[in-house]
């Protein structure tokens, strides 16, 4: 038995506010707003998250509402 394991949908958005338990809204680059919550991987590393940032996300396709983030964008350094 070869089980696939199911395809997840990646888009990039932008943190626009804070929630409690490492939890954030999150607008995608198509406008849609969905709650997004940080990677173990994240949480371990301590990667501060903050509103302005611009992060992976992955959905999966069961509900479009919830995500997972798991990647913080570098900023780009403006003072140059």
């Amino acid at each position: 038995m070869n089980k696939d394991k199911e395809q997840k949908f990646t888009y990039e958005g932008l943190i626009t506010e804070s929630l409690s338990n490492g939890m954030f809204r999150v607008r995608l680059d198509n406008e849609n707003v969905i709650l997004g919550y940080i990677s173990g991987k994240i949480r371990r590393n301590f990667i501060r998250i903050q509103p302005g940032d611009r992060v992976k996300i992955e959905v999966s396709p069961y509900d479009l509402t919830k995500g997972r983030i798991f990647y913080r964008l570098r900023q780009k350094n403006l003072s140059d």
